[in-house]
């Protein structure tokens, strides 16, 4: 699985496409569904290491170069971030780091740089469209001008039941979409993984790839289904907070103006929230809640 001891932890997109001794041969087979084109030599491939961008602790994005491309390819099994263009934005500055020498970038005459491609793969449970794409200028705090960055982001459903072309034109991200259906459809304990890989392994999915290294497999998919789940108790939890947070500052609120009315009775709504420091809907929906 590549370099161990890293920060992060690698997910089964990232160990499939990336790390695995069948990487190469993956991302050839990848890059030719999504450009229409029939490579077969996979030297042409050039790994792209950029260190913990996207994500935090587990790794779902990789990056090469191929043929005058640099393609940045991340998966997502929870709701699409919308933020997903800016991070990508990061992610491609530090792979041109590593791209562009030094000393080239301070030339005179114009440097070339591989041209940037940016695909997401949803591959989560929630209702999402066959392909969209996510924008960096929507999250512009005024409308772009004629020399405003854009990068666009290409999210793809590789769900099966979603049927993408893709899923037709590359046979290895097919397989790995089954396979993770397959497993989704039972817990996630190593038992039930398990069993789902023996299965996978006799229909022939991912069956090579299953045979070498089924227990990594099983540990990756649980720690990459733990994640996801902390993830997601995490944005319930902040939520829970933010409700909690705001239903305790409007009854302080109202607590405020409660008092205020009781000692200026003859206080009209406006003289009441001028007092509190409120606005006199805030007065209003209060007498209303006190029976004032």
């Amino acid at each position: 699985m590549g370099t161990e001891n890293r920060e992060h932890k690698d997910s089964l997109f990232v160990d499939l496409f990336y790390e695995d001794e069948s990487a190469k041969k993956n991302l050839l087979s990848l890059y030719n569904a999504l450009h229409d084109t029939a490579y077969q030599d996979e030297s042409i491939i050039r790994k792209v290491r950029v260190g913990d961008v996207l994500y935090k602790n587990f790794k779902n994005d990789i990056s090469f170069e191929v043929e005058g491309r640099v393609l940045v390819l991340g998966e997502h099994q929870s709701t699409v971030n919308p933020n997903m263009p800016l991070r990508c934005l990061m992610y491609v500055g530090r792979a041109y780091e590593q791209l562009v020498e030094k000393k080239a970038r301070y030339r005179t005459m114009q440097v070339k740089i591989p041209t940037p491609e940016f695909y997401t793969f949803y591959n989560g449970t929630e209702e999402f469209p066959q392909e969209q794409e996510l924008r960096l200028s929507d999250a512009f705090l005024d409308a772009p001008g004629g020399n405003s960055a854009e990068l666009t982001v290409k999210v793809i459903n590789i769900n099966s039941h979603k049927a993408h072309i893709i899923l037709e034109k590359c046979g290895i991200l097919r397989e790995y979409s089954l396979f993770v259906d397959k497993v989704r459809k039972n817990s996630i304990e190593e038992d039930a993984i398990k069993k789902a890989i023996n299965e996978c392994i006799q229909q022939g999915i991912l069956s090579d790839y299953l045979k070498r290294k089924g227990s990594e497999v099983t540990n990756m998919l649980i720690a990459e289904y733990d994640y996801e789940e902390d993830i997601q108790v995490k944005q319930q939890e902040a939520m829970q907070k933010g409700w909690e947070k705001g239903l305790e500052k409007g009854l302080i609120l109202s607590a405020q103006i409660f008092k205020a009315i009781q000692r200026n009775p003859g206080f009209a709504d406006k003289q009441i929230a001028e007092t509190v420091g409120c606005s006199p809907d805030d007065v209003e929906s209060a007498r209303k809640a006190f029976g004032l």
